[in-house]
């Protein structure tokens, strides 16, 4: 009997697994902090026991049951998909916002390739994505993001999960997301705006002048004066960007 007990325990700790693992494994801000993803799906299954552990009154599955098994751990692993994506279109929006700065600043073909994902992303996209990821973890972001995990479980018991049949809350999540980091990026955006306005009526009173040369070099000083009196602007809505995704989460699920 305690045998039994034993592997419908371990049972239910892989499943919850398949919630978890796919968050620390492939969600940003953590696929922002170079660690190899082995080691974050380990925290996730070692945090999957902790919370099979915690909650005493869980439904175990049953280790017996196969089709039982295998149809909660495709419920488990869809369940974390969505959480996945709920966070890759919060930082999805930052890079675009940032894409937008940089193609306005002439830093269109320039890219960085991030060390962490081996992936080349924009220039002040990458700046937006780790101010936004310094936010998430220096106010407790990843704890907030704990407990919800843990709260899941009480909602949501394994293996009950089902995809909601309308789109209507992750369309509005992404509208939301979008608004946001836009808003971080808005006073940047404006202001070369403002410049390539200034510059094209310079052209018009000046047609010798070289406009392509001259954008560039005013543009570039423009983001570099622009740029870090934006980042200082916008710390409360980078700390509301970061609480509107924690926030949204009971909701999209």
């Amino acid at each position: 009997m305690a045998g039994l007990v034993l592997a419908d325990w371990a049972a239910s700790a892989l499943v919850l697994g398949l919630r978890l693992a796919p968050v620390f494994a492939f969600a940003p801000p953590f696929t922002l902090v170079p660690m190899p993803v082995f080691f974050r799906v380990l925290f996730a299954l070692g945090l999957s026991i902790v919370l099979i552990g915690g909650h005493r009154d869980l439904a175990l599955l049953s280790a017996e049951n196969l089709p039982q098994l295998a149809e909660a751990a495709v419920h488990e692993l869809a369940l974390g998909l969505l959480i996945v994506l709920a966070f890759q279109v919060g930082f999805g929006a930052l890079y675009i916002a940032g894409r937008t700065i940089d193609i306005q600043a002439g830093f269109g073909l320039a890219g960085l390739v991030d060390p962490a994902t081996r992936s080349q992303v924009p220039l002040i996209g990458t700046l937006f994505a780790y101010a936004a990821a310094a936010v998430f973890f220096g106010f407790d972001g990843h704890v907030a993001l704990l407990r919800f995990l843990s709260a899941s479980l009480d909602a949501i018991p394994l293996g009950t999960w089902v995809l909601p049949h309308s789109i209507a809350r992750i369309s509005a999540f992404m509208a939301l997301m979008s608004l946001s980091a836009f808003g971080v990026a808005g006073a940047t955006i404006l202001a070369l705006f403002l410049s390539d306005v200034s510059i094209a009526l310079l052209s018009r009173t000046v047609p010798q002048m070289n406009v392509l040369v001259l954008g560039f070099q005013v543009k570039t000083i423009l983001l570099l004066l622009v740029l870090p009196l934006s980042f200082g602007a916008a710390g409360a809505l980078i700390v509301r960007f970061a609480a509107v995704l924690l926030e949204a989460l009971p909701r999209l699920i």
